[in-house]
């Protein structure tokens, strides 16, 4: 190529082309001289820190060598002794962490501590191990173990130590490796302070552990893992009975001990109302089912949590249990959840959680119907309530339900807000003599007819309509057949309204109560009803007193339903349903309750 730039540069000299193309080439191989000068020191930089780092761990084993056998320990460690479980070494300009380990080794050749026979003096020799890290290193170097066995110079006595054996298991029973297990015990001298890790096996042993007698507490966890631990008997902050108290150790027995653990999930929870509107700032409790404590039992988890302004709340970190909610709210009351309040919670999962909200009113009752054999929410379940000053009130599970019973606020609402207002009318409908009831307006004679649109009603999501109900204060024969007549319009973008009655066309009508809703409505979100009110006899008029649609839907809770305004009392319920068992349920409900929840399991 020299010998060609030399002919070019004889005839001709170099074209532009041909001085980047050099140009390039000579970049090329530049660059790759450097990146392999670079990885080449980058190399050498790490076997010279490895060298560095065996240096120190011969540097320390040399220490241990010179030390009394009775010496070789760490300091609240068992065996004790005077070696620190970490220390910072700097060296080379490079600053290493140096955590060091000392375990009693137990030699099968005379026996083991829990075999046949039994090894009566298990602590052979002690096993030392240096995990070294450079901490001001880049990423790439990972820390270096060092192990060595020393053994004492002198024949083994009769041990008067016991010894201490961690299993630690997962959900499913599996041996959980690399948990970290801590050892405390500060009644005995030394005290003990030890951390290290279970085996592939998810065992942990400590040989000649000192006796003690309800001294030693254990904890056992792993990054993203939940927590098992001991609790001393009547300790600060601990239950009286713990289930899992401090172990104890004795002369020559095996103290054993098993831990369960595993991944931890979150819980994402939104507080709603059954329009799928956000309830903000909700207080609520969670608690878990697993004890810690019996008489009185003590919970592992019950904490107070509130949603955001958004009604939200992430919950990371939480342990696999089955969980309860109660509302504390001071505005709100649940009226059901979704799932259901008893929620089960998996390891490493993410769960939904929906709490449906309804504003207080009074003392409330919320049932929860599940199917017996496989406990889960049964729709389309029928509860009646009944109870003190001839309280009686049913509603249908899975069902929510929209209602309207005062109109005195006029017209001129077009979305439903105000709770005694309505879209318009024609102005032939009465709704302000007698505040809570709809009649033909009343000239020197009543109307013959007139019309009143209401507001618009949101779901807060997609819904199904079941049943249009309502209930005439008066409708006199006189007015004649179908003196009460309605039409319902459904849409998705709460501007086009086509009235339909049942067969969903316009040309008919919903003429008596408890109707089913036409299936044309259902995947709708909006919603608007036009009630109809005539007479064939001028003196008298139909009077309507509420209207009220029925309807299923995502923020609907499943298989509950809920009552409120109750007085204190003894109430029945009863729930049926077709294809199930008819069940009946007593139930008292005390003057200082504001929030009762009661579950009734049917059976086909």
């Amino acid at each position: 190529m020299i010998n060609y730039f030399k002919i070019k540069n004889k005839k001709n000299g170099f074209t532009l082309v041909e001085t980047l193309v050099a140009t390039a080439i000579f970049v090329s191989i530049s660059v790759g001289i450097y990146v392999g000068l670079m990885n080449i020191l980058k190399i050498m930089n790490i076997i010279r820190t490895k060298n560095i780092m065996t240096d120190i761990a011969n540097e320390q084993f040399e220490i241990v060598r010179n030390l009394p056998y009775s010496s070789v320990g760490t300091v609240s460690g068992i065996p004790s002794g005077i070696l620190s479980q970490s220390k910072t070494i700097n060296r080379d300009n490079k600053v290493f962490d140096v955590d060091t380990v000392v375990r009693n080794f137990d030699d099968p050749f005379d026996g083991t501590f829990d075999g046949t026979p039994k090894d009566t003096s298990p602590a052979d020799m002690k096993i030392i191990e240096l995990t070294i890290a450079c901490t001001s290193c880049d990423d790439t170097l990972a820390p270096i173990s060092f192990t060595t066995k020393v053994a004492p110079k002198n024949l083994e006595t009769t041990s008067v130590d016991g010894a201490i054996v961690v299993k630690v298991f997962d959900s499913s029973g599996l041996p959980v490796g690399g948990a970290s297990v801590n050892v405390v015990n500060n009644s005995i001298t030394p005290a003990v302070n030890i951390n290290d890790e279970t085996d592939v096996n998810g065992m942990y042993t400590i040989v000649d552990a000192p006796p003690s007698v309800g001294s030693y507490q254990i904890i056992v966890t792993k990054d993203g893992y939940s927590t098992d631990r001991t609790y001393q008997t009547g300790g600060t902050g601990n239950p009286a009975h713990p289930t899992k108290p401090n172990l104890t150790v004795v002369v020559q027995q095996i103290s054993q001990m098993s831990f369960t653990i595993d991944q931890t999930s979150t819980i994402d929870f939104s507080s709603i109302n059954s329009q799928c509107v956000a309830t903000p700032g909700f207080d609520f409790t969670l608690s878990g089912s697993k004890l810690i404590g019996t008489n009185p039992n003590t919970l592992k988890y019950s904490n107070s949590l509130v949603t955001d302004s958004s009604g939200l709340l992430t919950l990371p970190n939480v342990e696999w249990d089955t969980y309860n909610i109660t509302g504390i709210d001071s505005a709100y009351d649940i009226i059901g959840t979704n799932p259901l309040l008893s929620l089960g919670i998996n390891p490493n999962v993410e769960q939904n959680m929906q709490i449906i909200t309804a504003p207080k009113n009074g003392r409330r009752l919320l049932v929860v119907v599940r199917d017996q054999s496989t406990g889960l929410p049964i729709s389309d379940a029928t509860v009646a309530v009944t109870g003190p000053s001839s309280y009686s009130q049913s509603y249908t599970t899975s069902q929510g339900f929209l209602t309207q019973t005062d109109w005195s606020g006029g017209s001129g609402q077009t979305s439903f807000g105000s709770a005694n207002k309505f879209f318009d009318s024609d102005g032939n409908i009465d709704y302000s003599s007698s505040p809570g009831n709809l009649s033909l307006k009343k000239l020197s004679n009543y109307v013959p007819n007139g019309y009143l649109t209401s507001s618009t009603f949101d779901t807060g999501s997609a819904s199904n309509f079941r049943q249009i109900i309502w209930s005439p204060a008066t409708e006199p024969s006189q007015t004649g057949t179908s003196s009460v007549r309605f039409q319902i319009a459904t849409n998705n973008d709460n501007a086009t309204w086509n009235f339909t009655g049942p067969d969903g066309t316009s040309s008919t009508y919903y003429s008596s109560a408890n109707q089913n809703i036409s299936s044309t409505n259902n995947g709708q979100r909006y919603i608007r009803y036009r009630l109809y009110l005539s007479t064939s006899n001028q003196s008298y008029t139909p009077t309507i007193s509420d209207i009220s649609f029925t309807y299923t839907s995502a923020c609907i809770p499943p298989g509950q339903v809920s009552f409120s305004g109750l007085a204190s009392g003894s109430y029945g319920i009863s729930v049926t349903k077709t294809g199930y068992h008819s069940t009946s349920k007593n139930i008292t409900i005390a003057s200082g309750d504001s929030w009762v929840k009661q579950e009734i399991t049917i059976s086909p």
